[in-house]
């Protein structure tokens, strides 16, 4: 067993939807699992109030039973695996955060119990998608949808740990991959022009040759590494972000990077990434930095 997973609960049904799908990830992976639950102080307090020693208590009950109830149901759906419980005190965005640097990965349902119930997706889910130090995977339904993991590839540096995840991730399901790259001519590098002559003169079809180049040499070497995983590689002209959100209407999973290439410097988290996360018909992972660390899944028999 190497490394381990987090997954933050507060008792609503889209935390514990994260856990049962984080339990089941964490089967797969044959890692161990945290579930982490915040205890924030109550927001109709001021900060510097002194709470009485039995509303104190009162308060850790209601979190432990959050928590001995994610366990528990994390326990049912995967008998096999490492379930440990955790209560930190703070808000929910600033523990998960702290979690993640020393977590593979993770998982957070798309809105908690203080989100109102039309929200498409919640301020934690959201801010731990864009400060986390690990892959962020969010859940929107209790069960995993069937269908392929759908990466979303742009050629930037950024995306390698992406394509690492999803590869991970494909593996470990069973699944293929769909790596799906979409280009405009207003985002795509440009090649060096045939006629000096004519910097802007490009012969038909040579973007969209330049472009499926692009997605072969970021998908270059993992065939190698993930042998069993099949790939089907897409190649669209027109916006990422609505090629994405209809890719994910058939996808089990939606793996974006954090930033592409398109992006601001400064930015945490890219338009894309943020549309994908709000619409996206999937659960989806956001993968920024490393990616996680876990055994390849075995040649299915």
């Amino acid at each position: 067993m190497s490394g381990f997973m987090v997954v933050g609960t507060d008792g609503s049904a889209p935390s514990l939807d994260a856990v049962a799908w984080a339990a089941r990830e964490a089967e797969l992976r044959k890692t161990a699992l945290r579930v982490v639950h915040a205890l924030a102080r109550p927001g109709h307090l001021p900060l510097d109030s002194v709470l009485p020693r039995a509303l104190r208590e009162h308060f850790r009950r209601e979190a432990d039973a959050v928590v001995d109830e994610a366990v528990l149901m994390a326990r049912t759906t995967a008998p096999g695996i490492e379930v440990s419980g955790l209560v930190r005190p703070g808000e929910p965005l600033t523990v998960l955060t702290a979690e993640s640097r020393s977590a593979d990965l993770i998982v957070v349902g798309h809105r908690g119990l203080s989100e109102f119930a039309g929200t498409l997706l919640g301020s934690t889910a959201g801010g731990l998608a864009a400060h986390a130090r690990c892959p962020v995977l969010v859940v929107r339904e209790p069960e995993a949808p069937v269908g392929p993991v759908v990466l979303g590839l742009d050629g930037s540096p950024a995306g390698t740990a992406a394509v690492r995840f999803a590869f991970e991730e494909a593996a470990a399901q069973r699944v293929r991959l769909v790596a799906l790259h979409a280009w405009t001519a207003w985002n795509a590098p440009l090649p060096p022009p045939a006629d000096a002559s004519e910097p802007y003169a490009y012969g038909p079809g040579v973007l969209a040759a330049e472009e499926e180049r692009l997605l072969a040499e970021s998908l270059a070497g993992t065939g190698d590494t993930y042998p069993d995983v099949k790939v089907e590689r897409r190649t669209v002209h027109g916006p990422a972000r609505p090629a994405l959100i209809e890719a994910s209407r058939t996808a089990r999973l939606t793996v974006v990077g954090s930033r592409g290439r398109g992006g601001f410097t400064g930015l945490l988290l890219g338009s894309v990434s943020q549309a994908v996360l709000h619409h996206a018909h999937s659960p989806v992972a956001v993968v920024r930095g490393r990616p996680s660390r876990h055994v390849r899944a075995e040649r299915p028999e």
